[in-house]
């Protein structure tokens, strides 16, 4: 029944490409969220809820066990994100509003720190993938089409998450890098909204980037 629910087919394109109703549902959810997020809004948060629902299902769909995995981890982030922006410390108070926490950023250390782990972690998630349902418990689950790439994507947004939910402006970069891969896997799996949802994730990327290094420079 849940399968028949999500690949509900709105139409087709091409005769051959269907537009699913809940590739529909998770980029509206989807481009709510970043846009919320790029304007500072901690009511992003509440959106984020239901998009990480929507992308748990979406992904199960296409067999992206990476990326699916990392639903439960982005509920736990975003639980987080949404604690810290509402709750900040004395010394991490927005200047603007007291009760929320102002935009700061990473230290070159931290950076590089972060740039590591994403190659190494990505590195390992896509072997682990690449073997299950190939050289481990063959038959039990159908191969990961894509598992270097969809590790890759999975890492980047954990990691874009997590600076996200600290309200570090280095989170802007991050994300852009997630949406060119993640327009790459999309496109690699046949989803049709997400491709496109991912270009304006890209140009929402970009204007946020600049939009929280202003808030920065006011904070400083």
């Amino acid at each position: 029944m849940m399968k028949e629910i999500i690949n509900y087919t709105l139409f087709t394109i091409g005769g051959d490409t269907p537009v699913l109703l809940i590739d529909l549902i998770t980029s509206i959810l989807g481009l709510t969220c970043v846009f919320l997020a790029g304007r500072n809004s901690k009511y992003n948060f509440w959106v984020g809820y239901l998009y990480t629902f929507a992308l748990f299902l979406m992904f199960w769909n296409k067999n992206l066990y990476a990326s699916l995995i990392l639903q439960p981890i982005s509920l736990g982030i975003n639980i987080l994100g949404h604690y810290r922006w509402t709750h900040p410390k004395k010394e991490e108070e927005s200047s603007a509003d007291h009760s929320a926490l102002k935009v700061s950023m990473l230290s070159w250390p931290q950076r590089a720190v972060a740039v590591a782990s994403v190659f190494v972690l990505a590195g390992v998630w896509g072997w682990l993938l690449s073997q299950l349902g190939n050289n481990w418990f063959p038959g039990a689950f159908p191969s990961d089409p894509i598992p270097y790439l969809d590790a890759c994507v999975t890492v980047l947004i954990l990691v874009a998450q997590f600076l996200s939910a600290l309200k570090k402006w280095d989170c802007w970069i991050a994300w852009l890098l997630v949406n060119v891969t993640q327009m790459a896997l999309h496109i690699s799996v046949g989803h049709v909204f997400m491709p496109i949802v991912s270009g304006l994730y890209l140009i929402n990327g970009i204007a946020s980037l600049y939009s929280w290094y202003r808030l920065y420079r006011k904070a400083a």
